[in-house]
């Protein structure tokens, strides 16, 4: 039983063409292909629940207004660093709406208590054969 992909609408996400870094040539001096997206978590659509997860991760991507913040400048193509960027914008949102999965506590078997006591007393034994020699 798993959850329906959460769809982001299209006009929610903001796309500026900037600069690519790093090598290139005169390419990367004339052509914007890099590209970065902007995502505003708090006037988006989607679900509550989702939108306060997301802004309590510590992802260095969220600014402090709840804007997430990518930029792709894998490829030369825009068009192929847009859709990047977007697929790492819906992989955030997919672990966000994952619901966390609650803990069972458990307890130690008997067998792991014996052995625990079991060591600690042997190196008990250990520290209590070292000290002065006594003549």
């Amino acid at each position: 039983m798993s959850t329906p992909p959460i769809l982001i609408p299209e006009h929610e996400i903001e796309f500026t063409a900037i600069r690519a870094q790093g090598a290139g040539g005169q390419n990367v001096n004339k052509v914007s292909s890099a590209v970065h997206l902007r995502f505003d978590i708090r006037a988006s659509s989607l679900p509550d629940a989702v939108k306060e997860k997301l802004l309590a991760t510590s992802d260095q991507r969220i600014t402090s207004e709840g804007v997430i913040v990518i930029k792709a400048q894998t490829t030369r193509s825009q068009d192929k660093n847009r859709a990047e960027a977007i697929e790492r914008l819906h992989d955030m949102v997919a672990i966000a709406a994952k619901p966390v999965k609650p803990r069972r506590a458990t307890r130690p078997t008997l067998s792991s208590q014996r052995k625990r006591v079991d060591s600690k007393v042997l190196r008990g034994q250990t520290k209590a054969t070292r000290g002065k020699v006594i003549d």
